[in-house]
């Protein structure tokens, strides 16, 4: 029985995968653009002798996204770089 729900735990998450892959790549529905790009804040975080951290604050960078649910062609979803729209380099 817990193997059943398992397999099909994982087939409906394989077909939801397969089905958001295709929607993006034969951009359904024609209205939706496929990828789109967020605004992303960049700062370094330099730690210093003296035990404190010093923030070098970087350019904003406009990244590409895909409007999906998951990451697809080597980008992040959109939902989700939006809301992590800064990012901490640790030196």
């Amino acid at each position: 029985m817990k193997l059943r729900i398992t397999l099909g735990a994982v087939a409906i998450l394989i077909l939801a995968y397969i089905c958001d892959d295709i929607s993006l790549r034969y951009h359904i529905p024609k209205s939706r653009q496929p990828l789109g790009t967020v605004t992303v804040e960049q700062y370094d975080a330099i730690p210093e002798k003296n035990g404190k951290v010093e923030f070098d604050f970087e350019n904003p960078v406009a990244e590409t996204c895909v409007r999906s649910l998951v990451p697809h062609l080597g980008y992040p979803p959109c939902w989700y770089l939006s809301r992590h729209a800064e990012r901490r380099i640790n030196y």
